[in-house]
């Protein structure tokens, strides 16, 4: 690494800290004036509300390191101009690509640490920090607590199956009252019935399993008995099967259409069980998708366009080049929004929605940095 990619990034990284901290104390602060109420009720104490921020901490970081990140670029490339810095290195025969290599890689780092976070953090961050909303009292499964939820209906396409269960612990995958119901190739039909199962070493484990087998000509069923203990390896249906699909349930239209909610993990276990989707539903998951997949390219758009605006700026009023790129940037988060919205409500193909705002506003960058160099 040269010198001088060494003093970009230097440069960079303080700047960049005081944006990140300033945008989660601003966004913190304003979330928990606004919840003030919601945490009295629920009876949570000054630690129960520390924990629940340090459990959205990872989503809010998402959402706001895009933003930080243009802030202290436009702030960095400011200085530079203001300084003749740029105007130096480019008399020492460097071209704009280059100066901006480094904020280019970090702007790469920032999109591999959103991916990371929304894979293997936010998508279990809104459940947990439900889970100390309600610890008080849990009122979504009357004494059993927050991880369980009462009634679930959960059908998987693929093996036709349909599982009705009365109480089930989504953290544990242990199930109260279950009743698995499929059909056979020969057109008879099974039905388990049992008063507990849970799921470990890889298999379903059913306590207290009752068989009721019905013929294909219908009629009443023969009853097999009841099974103490009985592993079932033949239910491929997972846990982490059954929470995507109670995600994707949750995910109503009002939630859809803001930001991408559903990891790549759950929506493709969601795939995997429902093979066929309504034209609606088919349409938010792949907008979901490929949502999920163009989010992190924000950071390196964002870089694209505080180069194009902030960089070029040494030829002209850093003030306007600022200001401009801060007005394209908030532009482009909100068209990303609204084609989102669009490929949600099946106006656009998902891929489009996803992707097109990326590269609009990336090309345009790029196309402007390659005039000024």
């Amino acid at each position: 690494m040269r010198l001088l990619d060494r003093y970009c990034l230097r440069e960079l990284s303080i700047p960049l800290a005081y944006c990140l901290s300033g945008f989660l104390v601003f966004w913190i602060s304003f979330d928990l004036l606004n919840d003030l109420d919601e945490f009295q009720r629920a009876h949570l104490r000054v630690p129960d509300i520390a924990q629940y921020y340090l459990v959205r901490l990872p989503e809010l970081l998402v959402t706001v390191l895009p933003i930080s990140l243009l802030l202290a670029l436009l702030y960095v490339l400011g200085n530079h101009a203001r300084h003749n810095e740029l105007t130096a290195m480019r008399a020492a025969g460097m071209s704009l690509w280059r100066i901006c290599t480094p904020y280019l890689v970090v702007g790469a780092v920032c999109g591999v640490i959103i991916f990371v976070l929304n894979e293997i953090v936010v998508p279990d961050a809104a459940e947990a920090a439900n889970a100390i909303l309600t610890k008080y009292n849990p009122k979504t499964a009357g004494d059993l607590g927050p991880d369980w939820q009462l009634g679930l209906a959960f059908h998987n396409e693929k093996d036709n199956r349909i599982w009705n269960v009365s109480a089930y612990n989504k953290r544990t995958g242990q199930m109260r009252h279950v009743a698995v119901e499929w059909r056979l190739p020969d057109g008879t039909r099974r039905r388990y019935a049992a008063e507990s199962a849970i799921y470990t070493n890889g298999f379903w484990l059913f306590n207290g399993l009752k068989e009721l087998h019905y013929p294909p000509e219908g009629g009443l069923p023969s009853y097999r008995g009841e099974t103490n203990e009985m592993a079932i390896p033949d239910f491929k249906e997972t846990p982490e099967q059954i929470n995507s699909e109670i995600k994707f349930a949750a995910l109503n239209e009002a939630r859809a259409i803001k930001r991408p909610r559903l990891s790549l993990r759950e929506i493709l276990d969601y795939q995997r069980l429902h093979p066929t989707l309504n034209p609606r539903d088919k349409a938010r998951l792949q907008t979901q998708f490929h949502g999920r997949l163009a989010e992190p390219v924000k950071c390196l758009v964002v870089v694209l366009i505080a180069a194009a605006f902030g960089a070029s700026g040494a030829r002209r009023s850093v003030l306007v080049g600022v200001a401009g790129s801060i007005f394209i940037t908030f532009a482009y988060f909100i068209i990303w929004s609204f084609s989102f919205a669009l490929g949600t409500g099946q106006y656009l193909p998902p891929a489009v929605a996803a992707w097109a705002p990326n590269a609009l506003f990336a090309l345009s960058a790029i196309i402007f940095i390659h005039r000024s160099a």
